[in-house]
């Protein structure tokens, strides 16, 4: 790390690093008989060759002043192959082009003393910097950050940015873990964006992979193939072999590299149940221990996606913060809510009920759906009791890239569920007390898909593009090959720019009027919900299901004993209460928000209409059901 007041740099083990007398070129093969420097020219080629020398642990090093800062280099390997540094922080062209020497000190940040936002202020944003405006940049988003903070956001949640092969892509495929893409307007811009969230009060986080590398750019095996396990197989090829230090080594700074250089905010760390670890230690506990003990003096937050329902990395402290991962992506919640707003029930969907809103009820008042029960799907007990857990161990969201991109037309909830349930939906996940995630264009009811996107070519292409396909055959949609083939192809450029958001919607009255509910919903959890969460008990929630299997109330009690209830109708009948909730009891709360409109008048009487939804605060639990 630097001293200086405003220019921020991390010390990795990987990668170049400036000194006195030019710079330290490093590269970790410990097999290789023969390293070379590769030092390019003015148009970035290769034109002279330096010897590096390697020690015992495996690492090859050179010290030279024939690489200048913003000059280009690489590596020749002993069969001739040139590669790019595998801790490139700037390409000169693709992922395949040789690297660039960057000053890491040179960006003057003008928010030096940003220290981040208290986890439970959290409103996420997730976006896909290349699809997030038509310019598809950093720069782009910074456009669009005095939108997100009038509509009450605190948090961008940006999708991987490492650069993968070509200029679009989710960014999954990414093989250069600590470089930017240059099509989005590399670290430079990057910072810039950073820079101008934070003088808003905004957060940013960045999602990272670090179970997999791309299938195209990475020449990690080439040079060290000690870098992966070939014996240990994944669905994206060997795992990667992280009981070699220098392979942790990586991963871990790079985490910290990010946080501290980037002043990102957090990180959400993308399926870590898919991390084949042979260590006794999971990379995500030293890695999480790593990101406290660096940054203990910021608000530094990190997000896991697992499908395992795990709870030992969300598990909270004395003081309720968190001791390594602030939050769990909670999958469980958002199958229920799509379950019951859309009726499909095949793949995964198998494993929630859409006859009832038991399950929903059972998510939002105590974390998972499956706490350790028989999954039929997946044929095996799955997860671990989460009740004792604050609600902002988890993220709820009822969209986010993955639910909208794999599915074969990248439809939106928009377009599949009902006008009324998706506006209780969205009441919910804005006001419970859980941390909230928005998928980009959320927020106005976009309707435009966001597809799966790639730019691969030749047989690569061919086989995304065929995979792609083949993975829905066992839809009963697309048995037909036909039909499968109506499938947008993921390499077309079409594909990608259909995935655009379009802005222009926002100035038709129904998206206007969509926004405009947001806006109201995530200003009253700032104010009402929101100064609760810091310090909640434990095993806060209870609820109640109705007989009619549509209906049902959670409360939780959260911090100074303030109960806040949720009541919610999904059907289209009204519902009348049970006994143990009459209206005298419920009057002596306040009310949060009502939707419809007359819903909690209705409610104060005893009934509670279809497709509605009412937050009453309160003082006593009136939820007798079972936990």
């Amino acid at each position: 790390m630097t001293s200086e007041p405003n220019a921020f740099a991390f010390d990795t083990s990987w990668g170049p690093r400036l000194i006195s007398n030019g710079a330290e070129f490093r590269l970790w093969a410990p097999s290789a008989p023969s390293i070379e420097l590769a030092v390019g020219d003015e148009d970035a080629k290769p034109a002279e060759f330096l010897q590096m020398t390697k020690d015992e642990a495996g690492w090859w090093r050179i010290e030279t002043d024939r690489v200048k800062v913003g000059g280009t280099y690489g590596f020749r390997l002993k069969d001739g192959l040139i590669v790019p540094d595998p801790a490139s922080r700037r390409q000169a062209g693709d992922v395949h082009s040789l690297s660039v020497l960057t000053d890491p000190k040179a960006y003057r940040w003008t928010t030096p003393n940003w220290n981040g936002r208290p986890w439970e202020e959290t409103v996420f944003y997730e976006l896909h910097t290349g699809t997030f405006t038509p310019d598809g940049t950093f720069e782009g988003i910074e456009e669009k950050l005095d939108f997100l903070v009038a509509t009450g956001l605190t948090a961008i949640e940006i999708m991987p940015v490492a650069q993968f092969m070509g200029d679009r892509g989710w960014g999954y495929d990414g093989v250069l873990l600590y470089c930017p893409h240059r099509a989005y307007g590399g670290d430079e811009g990057l910072k810039r964006l950073i820079d101008a969230a934070h003088s808003r009060g905004l957060s940013v986080f960045l999602d990272v992979v670090y179970n997999h590398f791309g299938p195209d750019g990475n020449y990690l095996g080439a040079f060290a193939p000690e870098f992966f396990h070939e014996d240990i197989h994944t669905p994206w090829g060997p795992a990667i072999a992280y009981d070699e230090t220098p392979v942790r080594q990586f991963m871990i700074e790079n985490a910290l590299y990010w946080l501290e250089e980037f002043r990102f905010d957090g990180l959400r760390l993308d399926a870590i149940d898919s991390i084949q670890d042979t260590t006794d230690t999971p990379l995500v506990k030293e890695l999480a221990s790593a990101v406290r003990k660096t940054f203990p003096g910021r608000h530094v937050h990190l997000t896991t996606e697992d499908d395992r329902n795990i709870t030992w990395h969300v598990e909270r402290g004395e003081t309720d913060q968190p001791l390594l991962v602030s939050g769990e992506w909670n999958d469980d919640f958002h199958h229920t809510i799509h379950v019951l707003a859309t009726q499909e029930e095949e793949a995964y969907y198998g494993d929630y009920n859409r006859s009832s809103v038991s399950q929903l009820a059972k998510s939002l008042a105590t974390g998972f759906v499956y706490q350790g029960e028989h999954s039929p799907v997946r044929d095996k007990k799955v997860g671990s009791p989460s009740d004792h857990l604050p609600p902002t161990a988890f993220v709820n969201f009822i969209q986010n890239h993955d639910q909208i991109g794999n599915r074969a037309f990248g439809e939106r909830l928009t377009d599949l569920a009902s006008r009324r349930v998706l506006e209780c939906a969205q009441a919910i996940l804005c006001l419970s007390p859980q941390i909230p995630l928005l998928y980009m264009g959320e927020e106005w009811g976009e309707t435009h898909p966001f597809c799966f996107f790639t730019d691969f070519h030749g047989e690569l292409g061919d086989a995304v593009r065929e995979g792609r396909r083949s993975e829905f055959s066992k839809f009963k949609a697309f048995r037909s090959e036909r039909l499968r083939e109506l499938i947008p192809d993921p390499n077309a450029e079409a594909t990608f720019r259909v995935s655009t958001l379009d802005w222009a919607v926002l100035e038709r009255p129904n998206r206007e009027m969509r926004h405009s509910q947001v806006t109201e919903l995530l200003k009253k959890r700032q104010e009402i919900v929101v100064p609760l969460l810091k310090h909640v008990p434990k095993n806060c929630g209870a609820y109640q299901v109705a007989e009619n299997g549509h209906a049902f109330v959670v409360a939780w009690t959260l911090q100074d004993g303030k109960v806040l209830h949720l009541f919610a109708n999904l059907g289209d009948d009204p519902w009348s209460l049970p006994g143990n909730l009459n209206a005298e009891d419920l009057a002596a709360g306040e009310l949060v928000h009502s939707y419809q409109g007359d819903a909690d008048e209705s409610l104060l009487k005893g009934t509670l209409p279809g497709s509605s939804v009412v937050f009453r605060m309160g003082d006593r639990m009136l939820v007798k059901g079972d936990l």
